[in-house]
């Protein structure tokens, strides 16, 4: 009951979206946040009890990890990174202004939020550092989509956009993993030892694990047809995940890099994708997004204090994500329409942010409140990307 009444509201609300020129994502975090108690639970409360017992919210969180750990894997897969390679310059430049300058921004901000909106017992760094990254995602696979829904996959603002995307992703999961050893590390020492044993294993990963894997590849054919193959890559992932969950920074961060390591050719990644795709995006994810959906409570939202500081939140991310994208494209020759193409497709950050936020908030890193907030945002910056891109559109045809 629970499951299949997940699954039909999740594809309704994305349906809907796709109807209104929206991304699916968008409709499906939603279906989550009307399941939540900020709708369902607030309007009927028994029914909302009796769907979503408290005792199967563990049960809940569980399977939806399963799913998340599948989906990591999958956009370590899909990053083509011979892609970056070919954009290497301009992509690096972008990305790294489009994730400091929001992440400046987000540090700022919790000068002035962090007595109000901190959980007890978090220290500012780890407060700081964490606003400023999840100020910073950007949603690798919404925007792949995005381009592709555009019509701008071989366009240069598309090519460029999806590899600053690329390369935006792998900075900020590494500055993410790393301020999650500083918030589970305790004492400096601990957190020195703990970045350290991290490098030693993304090194490991790069040097010994991914010239094994492209050897065994080389050695047995194309894997389409290979279940030993298949199965060695689902061993790398668990064993990757269960690593860097043991290292204490999260399963979801093993999982993306044991995508990333994965044989390069693309034949083969597409029909490994093909495997689990529509199991991760169809069964697993809508679980996510009713988990994310029971914790935000839009309702917690209740004076002008909170509502203003969510203002304020959506107006610094978009003013540093589509700012920063904007401008440094321009500054590296890229005329002012691409730029500005690539900059509201950065502005894009939907499931990954969400992502990031639920990690925060297990981690007791956000509270209830800002986590609503930060949900608000992710929602309401991936909601403009696609008007913002027709409007540019419209804009230059009458230039």
């Amino acid at each position: 009951m629970q499951i299949f009444s997940v699954m039909l509201i999740a594809r309704l609300f994305g349906w809907l979206c796709k109807r209104v020129n929206q991304p699916p994502v968008i409709g499906e975090i939603l279906a989550g946040i009307v399941l939540g108690p900020s709708l369902l639970g607030m309007w009927f409360p028994e029914f909302s009890a009796f769907l979503f017992p408290e005792k199967s919210i563990s049960y809940l969180k569980l399977v939806s990890q399963v799913g998340l750990i599948l989906f990591m894997f999958l956009i370590g897969m899909e990053l083509d990174l011979s892609v970056l390679k070919n954009k290497m310059r301009n992509a690096i430049a972008i990305s790294y202004v489009s994730i400091l300058l929001p992440f400046a921004l987000g540090f700022g901000l919790s000068y002035f939020i962090y007595e109000r909106l901190a959980p007890e017992g978090i220290g500012f760094v780890e407060f700081s550092l964490f606003m400023g990254i999840a100020m910073s995602i950007t949603a690798f696979p919404v925007l792949v989509r995005i381009v592709h829904e555009k019509g701008l996959q071989n366009t240069s603002a598309g090519i460029i956009a999806i590899a600053c995307a690329a390369a935006d992703d792998i900075t900020a999961w590494c500055i993410l993993a790393g301020i999650i050893a500083i918030a589970k590390g305790g004492s400096l020492n601990e957190t020195l030892y703990l970045i350290f044993f991290i490098s030693i294993y993304i090194l490991v990963m790069l040097k010994v694990i991914q010239p094994l894997l492209n050897k065994l590849f080389n050695k047995y054919g194309d894997g389409r047809r290979n279940k030993s193959i298949t199965a060695i890559c689902f061993l790398v992932l668990l064993i990757s995940s269960f690593t860097t969950e043991i290292l204490g920074i999260h399963a979801l961060f093993g999982a993306f890099l044991a995508g990333l390591i994965m044989p390069s050719n693309i034949t083969f990644r597409k029909v490994f994708v093909g495997k689990i795709e529509d199991v991760s995006t169809i069964l697993f994810l809508p679980l996510f997004f009713v988990l994310t959906g029971l914790r935000t409570q839009i309702n917690l939202l209740d004076n002008f204090y909170l509502w203003g500081i969510c203002g304020v939140v959506v107006l610094l991310a978009v003013t540093g994500k589509f700012l920063g994208s904007t401008f440094t494209a321009r500054l590296v020759g890229i005329n002012w329409k691409d730029s500005l193409i690539i900059g509201a497709l950065m502005n894009t950050r939907g499931l990954m942010e969400l992502i990031v936020l639920n990690i925060g908030y297990d981690l007791g890193i956000i509270s209830k409140e800002l986590f609503s907030i930060m949900v608000c945002m992710a929602l309401i910056t991936t909601v403009m990307t696609g008007p913002i891109l027709d409007l540019i559109n419209r804009k230059f045809k009458t230039v």
